[in-house]
C-alpha cells in the first residue's frame, strides 16, 4: 500500500474528534518553534545571563513541571483531560508573555513557572484525551503522525525565527515570544468549540481496588518501572539536550551562526515530516522495544557527528556536521514517538490513563531537569569531549534498558498482533521471553487484562 493510501485509510479510521485534534496541531506548535531553538541564546546573549545560570534557569521549567505532573495526572482522571488542557494552554500564554519582557533571572524564573505548569499537566492530559477517542492499532499511528505535525509547526517556526531574530535587536526576541503566547489561542478555541463535549474521563470500575490507582502501586509494576527509566534516560540524552546542550554546543564549541541552528531545526522537521509515515509503515507489527534499540543506535551516532563539529569550529564543515546531526537525530525521533506513548497507553486502564501518562511525563520532566544543568556545567567548563561521551554512553544504556523492558511486557503491548489460538496449542516452551502477569499488561484498548 502506498504512503498516501495508508494515510487516507488512517484518516478514514479516525473518529471526528481525532480528526479535529490532528487538524490544528501544526498551527498550535508554530509559536513553539519560533522560540525553541533560541531561548538559551536569548537568555545568554541578549539578557546577559551567563551560560551556566541560563542552563539552570531553563531546567526550572522541568522542575516546576515535575512538581505538578502527579497532581495533574490525578486531576485528569477526576475532572477530565479537556479542562486540564484549557488550564495548561492558558498558563503557557502567560509564561511566554512574561518571558518576552524579562530582563532579570527572577523574571525569567517566574515566566518558566507558568510554562512549567503547562508542560507538567498538558502531556498526561493530551495523551489521555487521545487515548479516549482513538483505540487499537490506529493509536500508535496517531501518536506518530501527531508528532510529525508537531514538528512541522516547530520546524516552520524555527526557520522563521532563525531569519527574524538578531542578538543585537532584543525586540526581535520579544516578538517571537509574544507570537508563541498568541499561538495558544488555537487549542483554547478548539477545546471550547468543536471538542467541548469530549471530557476524556472514564469511570472507575465498581469492584476496582482504590489502592491500585496510587502512583506507588503503578510504579511497583516492573513493566512501568523499566518503561519510566527508559523514558528518563531517553529524555536526558535527547530532548533534555535539544533546547540547551545542542544549541550551546553549536554556538560555543562549533562556532556556528544562529541561522545555521535555525536551519538545523528545519532539517529536523523535514526528516520527521517526510519520513514519519514511511517509518510507521515499517515499524507497525514489529516489537516496539526493538524499534527503540535502533533509535538509540542512531542517536548515539548522531551525537558523535555533533562532536566532530567541534574539531573545526567556525568552518563550513562544522555547519555541515551540525546539520547532519539533526538529520540523524530526527530519524531516530520518528521511531521514539510511536513507541513510548503507545506502550504507556496500552498498559494503562481507561480510568487511570491520566496517572499512567503522568508517570511517563514525570520521567520526561526529570530528564529535562538534569539535561540542561549538566550541559551548561560541562560546556561552561570547556568539557565538550566529556559531554559528547556522556551522551553516547547514555544511548548504549538505552539499548540495555529496552531489552529488559521487552522481557516484562506481553507481545501485544510490545506492538505485535495477538496470535490466533490453535485447536491444539502446544505447551509453552518459554522461548519467547519471561512470563508477564496478567495484572501487569493490558489489551490494546486498555479494557481487560491479557492472560
Amino acid at each position: 500500500m502506498s504512503a498516501s493510501g495508508g494515510l487516507r485509510s488512517f484518516w478514514a479510521a479516525l473518529p471526528t474528534e481525532g480528526r479535529w485534534l490532528l487538524s490544528t496541531v501544526a498551527v498550535q506548535t508554530l509559536g513553539r518553534g519560533l522560540t525553541l531553538p533560541f531561548t538559551i541564546i536569548y537568555l545568554h546573549e541578549v539578557r546577559g545571563i551567563d551560560l551556566g545560570l541560563s542552563g539552570l534557569l531553563m531546567s526550572l521549567i522541568a522542575v516546576f513541571a515535575l512538581g505538578v505532573t502527579g497532581p495533574g495526572g490525578a486531576l485528569t482522571d477526576r475532572v477530565g483531560a479537556r479542562v486540564v488542557l484549557l488550564l495548561a494552554t492558558a498558563s503557557q500564554a502567560v509564561g511566554c508573555t512574561i518571558l518576552a519582557f524579562a530582563t532579570t533571572p527572577l523574571a525569567v524564573a517566574v515566566a518558566f513557572l507558568f510554562i512549567g505548569l503547562n508542560f507538567g499537566v498538558s502531556w498526561p492530559a493530551f495523551n489521555a484525551l487521545v487515548a479516549s477517542v482513538v483505540s487499537g492499532p490506529v493509536r500508535q499511528q496517531y501518536f506518530g503522525i501527531n508528532f510529525a505535525l508537531v514538528n512541522l509547526g516547530i520546524g516552520l517556526g524555527g526557520v522563521v525565527g532563525g531569519l527574524l531574530v538578531d542578538v543585537d535587536r532584543p525586540g526581535t526576541f520579544t516578538a517571537i515570544f509574544l507570537a508563541d503566547a498568541a499561538s495558544m489561542l488555537v487549542p483554547i478555541a478548539l477545546l471550547l468549540g468543536p471538542l467541548r463535549h469530549v471530557h476524556g474521563r472514564a469511570e472507575q470500575p465498581e469492584h476496582d481496588d482504590a489502592g491500585a490507582g496510587s502512583y506507588l502501586a503503578i510504579l511497583r509494576q516492573p513493566a512501568v518501572l523499566w518503561l519510566t527509566l527508559l523514558t528518563f534516560v531517553a529524555t536526558f540524552v535527547g530532548y533534555g539536550q535539544m533546547e540547551a546542550g545542542m544549541p550551546a554546543f553549536a554556538r560555543q564549541v562549533a562556532d556556528v551562526s544562529t541561522r545555521v541552528i535555525g536551519f538545523a531545526f528545519a532539517i529536523n522537521t523535514a526528516v520527521i515530516v517526510g519520513l514519519q509515515f514511511l517509518v510507521l509503515g515499517q515499524i507497525t507489527g514489529r516489537r516496539r522495544t526493538r524499534v527503540f534499540m535502533v533509535m538509540s543506535t542512531l542517536w548515539g551516532l548522531s551525537w558523535l557527528v555533533l562532536g566532530l563539529s567541534g574539531l573545526a569550529p567556525g568552518t563550513l564543515a562544522a555547519s555541515a556536521a551540525v546539520l547532519a546531526f539533526m538529520a540523524m537525530f530526527a530519524l531516530g525521533e520518528t521511531m521514539l514517538q510511536p513507541t513510548i506513548p503507545a506502550i504507556t497507553n496500552d498498559l494503562a486502564p481507561d480510568h487511570l490513563r491520566g496517572r499512567y501518562n503522568a508517570v511517563s511525563s514525570g520521567a520526561f520532566q526529570a530528564g529535562t531537569i538534569l539535561g540542561p544543568v549538566v550541559a551548561g556545567l560541562l560546556l561552561d567548563h570547556q568539557l565538550a569531549g566529556a559531554y559528547i561521551a556522556m551522551l553516547v554512553g547514555g544511548c548504549a544504556l538505552m539499548v540495555w534498558i529496552a531489552l529488559l523492558l521487552e522481557r516484562r511486557v506481553t507481545t501485544e503491548v510490545n506492538g505485535l498482533e495477538p496470535v490466533a489460538p490453535q485447536a491444539n496449542p502446544p505447551a509453552p516452551s518459554g522461548a519467547s521471553g519471561l512470563p508477564v502477569p496478567g495484572s501487569l499488561a493490558r489489551s490494546a484498548d486498555g479494557q481487560a487484562p491479557l492472560p
